[in-house]
């Protein structure tokens, strides 16, 4: 028997102001010590799709780690929103801007005086993929036509701020809400493309104030549906600023994506300043992400969050000296 080691632990629910809602976290705000494995024992035990495991860091103000309950994952929005919320409810942190170490790099948080927080991304990465509408389709369990019908203006396109993702636009809110995925096929499908998984978004909403209304799937790191993804929006964000997809004036993906004189358009035009993603409804998680991706540059995504339960965990003590050797 190896000695526990109790270690304060909340859940938080992230891009919502109600309990229960939004996107569900597991925060550690004191994992200094902790093992690879003792984290991935606390991702299981609290079986969310990621937690957030806060390390003291000599590059940044802090640096974290997540997990899902079966795999480490380099950057998670919603987990990162609901770890500053936590650690500003607890007077850890003031409002102001803090930056966080991360297995992609150090970005920068913000936490406003009423303890909304806002997470910047890395500069985005974006490109049209050659997919065809119909394996998509049996993936998603979708009619090709819903995403072929939006397909002359918004294509099928991998999209990264940090986390890279495969965005599917569809035409209306009833194709997406009805979507029956096939697990299997939408992790070989990210897979692919060198995604951690697929979003699917259309400008039909159910609140008139939002922009999208999107689902995540990311069923390769042990996740089928994300309620409310942060970093699935940002690069949404992104994408739509590449693509021009509120520049008026019309015409295919190619004339809106390059300039007048063929040269490549100032990503973002027409991009409103902020955007609201709504998602998670169809997982009975309702929530929402503002997003400001407008200009071309590193986008930011912002919710509130509220804890849901803290507590504290008994992690088990390391076995790394125990290895039992055939």
């Amino acid at each position: 028997m190896t000695e526990s080691d109790a270690r304060e632990a909340s859940l938080v629910d992230a891009f919502t102001t109600e309990p229960l809602a939004g996107n569900a976290a597991g925060v550690v705000p004191d994992a200094g010590g902790l093992t690879d494995e003792q984290m991935r024992a606390v991702a299981r035990e609290l079986s969310v799709s990621e937690t957030a495991f806060l390390h003291p860091s000599d590059e940044a103000d802090r640096a974290v780690r997540y997990f899902s309950p079966t795999t480490e994952v380099d950057l998670c929005g919603h987990a990162t929103i609901a770890s500053h919320a936590r650690l500003f409810e607890r007077g850890t942190i003031e409002a102001g801007t803090h930056s966080l170490e991360t297995n992609v790099g150090v970005i920068d948080v913000e936490v406003a005086e009423g303890g909304r927080v806002w997470m910047s991304q890395n500069d985005p990465s974006i490109h049209e993929v050659e997919e065809s509408y119909e394996r998509v389709g049996d993936a998603l369990g979708c009619d090709p036509n819903a995403m072929r019908d939006v397909g002359a203006d918004l294509p099928l396109a991998y999209a990264s701020t940090g986390l890279p993702f495969l965005v599917v636009p569809v035409n209306f809110l009833e194709a997406l809400g009805g979507m029956d995925p096939d697990l299997e096929a939408v992790a070989a499908l990210a897979e692919d493309h060198d995604a951690a998984g697929v979003y699917a978004f259309t400008f039909d909403t159910l609140d008139a104030d939002a922009t999208v209304h999107g689902r995540c799937f990311v069923p390769g790191v042990g996740i089928p549906e994300d309620p409310v993804t942060g970093t699935a929006s940002g690069a949404c964000g992104a994408y739509l600023g590449r693509f021009a997809a509120f520049d008026s004036g019309g015409g295919s993906v190619e004339d809106r994506a390059t300039g007048d004189e063929g040269e490549e358009a100032d990503d973002g035009h027409g991009t409103p300043d902020e955007m609201l993603f709504e998602q998670g409804h169809y997982v009975d998680r309702p929530g929402t992400v503002r997003v400001r991706a407008a200009g071309g540059g590193p986008p930011a995504v912002g919710g509130d969050a509220v804890t849901s339960f803290e507590g504290t965990i008994s992690v088990p003590g390391s076995d790394e000296d125990d290895i039992i050797e055939a």
